[in-house]
């Protein structure tokens, strides 16, 4: 019998030792999931950073639509060279990208028309003092009713139409770049000078020397760089959003790191077939890396809300993931005070002047009423992920 009970007693307490066994298991499986994101640091350690733990604060945050375009000059800001009554490219060393000062030579052309505008205004102005004595004296027998008034008036007309004809061939002589005083002293020219009406860069070249080319056609395209500006396409819902002076950023497509700014000037109010509008913004600096026809990629903010923020040393990214560091406060732990920091997934927002607008991923957490890691939380993923790789969780 006391065989018996005793075999009883030894069955409990195997049973109790096991499961006292499986429970401490468990417990500490729970403890090890629970501080998974638990980074700790001594006061040693701490004081070896740069950590800074403080509130989220509330910060006007700008809120930013997306948009693309290109970089545009207005249409005064692009010059087209073309020479009147055309001729011959007899000389030019222009190549697209050559930067030009206003009034520089920039081709000579050749025409044997321009001779004869020459001859043409040499001999009006010839025929002037002779027209002129003519008229005079046809004034004074009219005046004194020697002669007809049909005699006067004819000596008047052929003098008035020859000082027409002389102003209109001096004219057609300054429109070609021949200085009618030079011609006067007898120099005739059958080529002529282009001179760059504006400080710019060549465009395009359209013509090469020798070549034949008429009234029409344009030499070369030139563009005044100083009056670049953005020209963005904004699609019908975001229309509404836009206002004159928005701040806008942008970059070209082979500089995606170097942002730029632009302020909305000018909005279209034509929407066209793909439900889009043009809006125009000015630069804020000049850059001579931009040139007319660059793609950008640009952000307009489009109004600024009040947000929870942080500075950007306080987000760090893992896996794909952005995170922050929640401070838990010190402890002792034997000796040691010991510093524990929870990572807590965000999502971010927009940033603006360093701090970055964000949300909890963890609805039920409050972010009002937790410290943060403001400063130099890099330190704590580091530790957190090499404790991991050591088989600890950043103890």
């Amino acid at each position: 019998m006391k065989n018996i009970a005793y075999k009883i007693i030894l069955c409990i307490t195997l049973i109790l030792a096991v499961g006292c066994k499986e429970k401490t298991t468990v417990v500490e499986d729970a403890h090890e999931a629970e501080n998974e994101n638990i980074v700790e640091l001594t006061e040693a350690q701490l004081a070896q950073t740069e950590i800074v733990i403080g509130k989220v604060e509330k910060r006007k945050i700008g809120h930013e639509i997306s948009v693309n375009g290109m970089i545009d000059v207005p249409p005064q800001g692009n010059i087209s060279v073309t020479v009147p009554y055309g001729g011959f490219l007899k000389y030019t060393t222009m190549l697209p990208g050559t930067k030009l000062k206003k009034g520089q030579i920039i081709a000579t052309v050749e025409n044997p028309e321009f001779i004869d505008f020459q001859r043409d205004y040499l001999e009006a102005v010839a025929n002037n003092e002779y027209l002129k004595a003519d008229f005079e004296r046809q004034q004074t027998l009219n005046d004194a009713e020697v002669t007809s008034s049909k005699v006067f008036q004819k000596a008047k007309s052929n003098y008035m139409t020859n000082k027409a004809n002389i102003q209109a061939l001096e004219s057609k002589l300054r429109l070609i770049g021949i200085n009618p005083s030079g011609v006067k002293n007898g120099k005739i020219a059958s080529v002529v000078n282009v001179y760059s009406p504006i400080n710019g860069i060549v465009r395009e070249v359209y013509i090469n020397t020798g070549k034949y080319f008429n009234p029409q056609d344009v030499l070369m395209d030139i563009t005044d760089p100083s009056d670049l500006h953005v020209e963005l396409k904004v699609y019908e819902d975001d229309i509404p959003l836009i206002r004159v002076g928005q701040r806008i950023r942008f970059r070209l497509a082979n500089a995606p790191n170097k942002w730029m700014e632009a302020e909305v000037f000018l909005i279209g109010n034509n929407v066209r077939e793909d439900r889009s509008i043009t809006i125009h913004g000015h630069l804020k600096e000049k850059n001579e890396d931009l040139l007319p026809g660059m793609f950008v990629n640009a952000n307009i903010e489009v109004e600024a809300l009040e947000q929870y923020a942080v500075p950007e040393e306080a987000i760090v990214r893992f896996d794909g993931k952005h995170y922050i560091f929640k401070s838990l406060g010190n402890r002792k732990e034997g000796e040691q005070t010991m510093n524990d920091f929870e990572m807590l997934e965000i999502s971010k927002g927009n940033d603006e002047g360093g701090f970055v607008a964000l949300s909890l991923e963890n609805k039920e957490e409050d972010i009002t009423k937790i410290e943060v890691v403001l400063k130099d939380a890099f330190t704590l993923l580091a530790k957190a992920k090499n404790s991991e790789e050591e088989g600890g969780h950043g103890h």
